[in-house]
């Protein structure tokens, strides 16, 4: 059935769904950490960058930090 947009209404079929969606939220990344490490692997990595003129060793190193934190960033 549908209303008078011509959308169908909510049925209990949608309403179960949508509970099974809840209760799969546990087993869901946390999106919040998710976007904090990798704001912090985007801040190890420019900071990688801007260190190139001057240190090489450095540049490398943090370079490599910031794809382990990558790594680090696909399993939160």
């Amino acid at each position: 059935m549908k209303n008078h947009k011509g959308e169908d209404y909510i049925t209990m079929e949608d309403l179960n769904q949508i509970e099974k969606d809840r209760d799969n939220l546990k087993y869901m990344p946390d999106q919040k950490l998710h976007q904090m490490v990798s704001f912090f692997k985007s801040g190890v990595r420019i900071v990688g960058y801007l260190f190139i003129p001057f240190n090489l060793v450095a540049a490398t190193s943090l370079l490599i930090l910031s794809e382990v934190v990558g790594v680090i960033e696909e399993l939160v």
